[in-house]
C-alpha cells in the first residue's frame, strides 16, 4: 500500500507542476492586455486535448502503481527468484531518454515556427522509440534463450508483464507520432502543429518517468529505496 501512496504522490506532484506551466490558476481579471491576447486564438488557456491526456496519463499511472504493489507483496514470498538485468536496458534507457528529448527540441522549435527542426526531431524521435521497442525485444530474447521463461517463475511473469506494458504504450504513442510527423510534412497549421507536437512531447515524458520507474524497481534500487524510507520513519 505504502508503494500506491509514493507512486501516486508523485504522479500527483508531476501533474502538479505541469498544471502550473498551464496557466490554470492564471486570473485573468488582473491581466493587462487585449482580451484576445488573455483567451487565446482557440478561447482556452488550456487546450481540452491536453486536459483529456493528463486525464488518461493519471489513470496509467494508477496502472502502474497497481502493477508495482503487486510486484513488492509478490516479491516477499520464498518462491520469487529475481533474474538478471540484461544489459540492453541500459542502452535502451538511453534511447528512451534521448527521444524525449528530441520531442522536447521539437515542441520548442514549433512554438518558435521553425518547421525543419521541427520535422527533425519528430523524426529522431519516433526512430529512437522503435529502436527502444527493438532493444526490449532484444532483452526479452536473451532471457528467455538463457531459460528465464514466462511461467518459470513469478519474478519472471511481472518481467515480462511490465516492461510488455510499457511497450504497448510506446507503441501506441508511435501511432500518434506518426500522425503528428505525416502533418509536419503535409503543411499542417502552425497551431495545431504545435499542440499535436506538445502532446507528444507530454505523453513521452511521461512514459520516460514510467521506463525510469520500471528500471529501478526491476535493478532493485526501489525497494531498497523503500526500505531506507521505513527505517528512517521508524
Amino acid at each position: 500500500m505504502s508503494v500506491i501512496l509514493v507512486f501516486l504522490l508523485v504522479i500527483v506532484g508531476f501533474a502538479g507542476w505541469w498544471l502550473s506551466h498551464q496557466r490554470l490558476m492564471a486570473k485573468p481579471w488582473l491581466e493587462q492586455g487585449l482580451i484576445g491576447d488573455i483567451i487565446g486564438p482557440e478561447g482556452s488557456t488550456l487546450p481540452t486535448a491536453k486536459i483529456g491526456l493528463g486525464v488518461f496519463l493519471a489513470v496509467v499511472g494508477c496502472l502502474f502503481a497497481l502493477f508495482t504493489s503487486a510486484y513488492f507483496m509478490r516479491m516477499a514470498l520464498s518462491d520469487w527468484q529475481a533474474l538478471p538485468l540484461p544489459r540492453v536496458l541500459w542502452f535502451n534507457t538511453g534511447v528512451l531518454v534521448l527521444s524525449s528529448v528530441a520531442l522536447q527540441c521539437a515542441a520548442v522549435a514549433a512554438r518558435r515556427g521553425q518547421i525543419d527542426t521541427v520535422r527533425l526531431g519528430l523524426v529522431t524521435a519516433g526512430l529512437t522509440a522503435l529502436a527502444f521497442l527493438i532493444g526490449q525485444l532484444v532483452a526479452w530474447r536473451e532471457l528467455t534463450a538463457d531459460g528465464y521463461l514466462l511461467t518459470a517463475n513469478p519474478a519472471n511473469s511481472f518481467f515480462y508483464l511490465i516492461t510488455g506494458m510499457h511497450g504497448l504504450h510506446i507503441l501506441g504513442g508511435l501511432v500518434g507520432l506518426s500522425r503528428t510527423t505525416a502533418g509536419a510534412w503535409d503543411g499542417a497549421r502552425p497551431e495545431r502543429l504545435r499542440l499535436s507536437v506538445e502532446l507528444c512531447a507530454m505523453y513521452w515524458h511521461f512514459l520516460l518517468f514510467v521506463w525510469l520507474a520500471i528500471f529501478a524497481l526491476l535493478a532493485g534500487w526501489a525497494a531498497t529505496f523503500i526500505e531506507i524510507c521505513r527505517q528512517l520513519l521508524t
